[in-house]
């Protein structure tokens, strides 16, 4: 958790960019995550000279190599450490001039955000302003993994609270939600195929942390995390950028963050890849056959890109894999061929395991459109028994464009740190949806299709043309209302009939 001072600091490093002249969010979050890369391999370099004196060894992996760059400079001065205190004019020319043009072609790191660093470009406009920014992020403390995750989630925040950015950040609290229901593994290989700035892949990696923390004592396990465990998909670059970063500062070495159309590109090389998919993708609009990958054309004809998503995902994962992920509500009730076939797909040869319908302002301000979760499991031959359904009314935040907390911070989000009350529930249903999704196969499977989640079987889905709106089975409590019998209804009538009489007659009186 992030404390209040260093919000500050995030928050004076933010308007420093503003009132310099970068107003979009989306620029001064690239330019603050270069400029944090640069100070990283600052870090890493003084950890191997470290490493060099302790062992009285010459450096094994320099980060910047002896001697001078193309231009002429020490490569020591491109350095963090030392840039930091030159004078503005020298620092805009050695960060501008030398230090970008280095990390653009540095090959010592084959990590994917220095791959993808070859792109960066310095768009800050004045030696005062990257003065200025440079001594604020060198007080900012980077030490700590569980602080650089927290900062960067806080710096992605305010993409989100910026307006027309916000389609690339799937609230956090649904994302903890969605993989504490998929409960990852050490075992897993996690995708998102249209991963943006990487909060489901970061956030699968920080539960693993917390939930197994005992695979970091396993050198394959460990390895695996780093290196193959998480791979994301984005045909935006400063997403890819920004969602290496992401993954770097939570502390994860490799992963696989790479450039990729996900619906326009064959996926021979990826089928039945991943045991776990986690996804919000973008569901709009309709993309022209010639330009859709003929895999996914193969599984359900269709131009929608929320069923091409669909099918990509089942496209992607391995037999026995499982996938979480939102879509919107005509995905649940649409009547097009398409729509029932791939619904009908999910339901008789894969396992649907899961609707969870979302409060409609969940996504808001940015959209209202309503959505659910859908979770269901690959097995290439059936095995769905029954459906669990869960109607979300509130997810701790107001459902206005606003979205202001309805409660204290230490009870929101899915596990509170301070027990809710039958009250707090109402206000946040997260808790509630993650403890009766436990108990999906017993004590849910006798609840009343008039409570708050309940269990359909396969049959009555595939009756009904394999709907999956929970409003098709949702059954509503109708109030019982005791009437009197009719004649004591009529005489009551009558009396208060004498008593409109009576009082006309008085006003009557008094008008005279």
């Amino acid at each position: 958790m992030l404390t209040g001072e260093l919000r500050s600091q995030i928050d004076r490093v933010w308007m420093a960019f503003f009132t310099g002249g970068i107003s979009n969010p989306l620029e001064v979050i690239e330019q603050i995550t270069y400029l944090l890369f640069i100070r990283r391999l600052d870090d890493a370099h003084t950890l191997e000279e470290s490493k060099a004196l302790l062992l009285k060894k010459p450096m094994q992996d320099r980060v910047f190599p002896e001697g001078k760059d193309p231009k002429g400079r020490d490569f020591s001065e491109l350095r963090w450490s030392r840039f930091k205190n030159f004078s503005p004019a020298d620092m805009y020319e050695v960060v501008g001039e030398h230090v970008f043009p280095f990390i653009k072609t540095m090959g010592g790191d084959n990590s994917t955000y220095s791959q993808h660093m070859k792109d960066a470009r310095f768009t800050i406009p004045t030696p005062a302003l990257l003065s200025r920014v440079v001594d604020m992020l060198d007080h900012v403390p980077m030490e700590d993994r569980d602080t650089k995750g927290d900062l960067y989630e806080y710096m992605l925040g305010k993409i989100a609270s910026a307006g027309q950015n916000g389609q690339f950040r799937t609230p956090r609290h649904i994302i903890q939600l969605i993989v504490e229901l998929t409960a990852p593994t050490a075992n897993d290989t996690i995708c998102d195929p249209a991963s943006g700035t990487c909060g489901f892949l970061v956030t699968a990696g920080e539960y693993l942390r917390h939930k197994h923390p005992e695979l970091f004592n396993n050198n394959t396990a460990r390895e695996h995390f780093h290196h193959g465990m998480f791979h994301g998909y984005d045909f935006d670059n400063t997403m890819l950028r920004i969602g290496s970063m992401n993954m770097a500062l939570h502390g994860v070495e490799n992963p696989d963050i790479r450039y990729k159309d996900s619906l326009a590109q064959d996926h021979a090389g990826d089928e039945e890849k991943y045991s776990l998919i986690l996804a919000n993708p973008p569901f709009a609009g309709s993309l022209d056959y010639e330009n859709t990958a003929k895999d996914l054309l193969a599984i359900v004809k269709t131009k929608k890109t929320e069923l091409l998503f669909l099918a990509l995902f089942l496209r992607l994962l391995k037999p026995g894999g499982r996938a979480a992920v939102i879509v919107p509500d005509g995905v649940l009730f649409g009547s097009s061929k398409a729509h029932k076939e791939l619904r009908r797909m999910i339901v008789e040869e894969q396992k649907l395991d899961a609707v969870i319908s979302l409060p409609s302002g969940c996504f808001k301000p940015y959209a209202g459109v309503s959505t659910a979760i859908l979770i269901f499991t690959k097995t290439n031959s059936g095995g769905t028994d029954h459906v669990w359904f869960y109607d979300m009314q509130a997810d701790g935040w107001s459902l206005d464009d606003k979205r202001q907390p309805l409660l204290p911070e230490d009870k929101l989000g899915v596990e509170p740190s301070t027990a809710l009350t039958e009250a707090d529930l109402t206000k946040n249903n997260l808790p509630d949806v993650l403890s009766r999704w436990q108990h999906r196969n017993d004590t849910e499977l006798e609840r009343a299709r008039t409570d708050q989640s309940f269990c359909i079987p396969k049959a009555d889905i595939a009756a009904q043309g394999y709907d999956l709106s929970i409003n098709r089975y949702k059954e509503v409590v109708h109030e019982t209302v005791e009437y009197l019998p009719p004649k004591e209804i009529l005489a009551k009538l009558s009396l208060l009939e004498d008593e409109i009489q009576a009082g006309m007659k008085a006003l009557e009186e008094m008008l005279k």
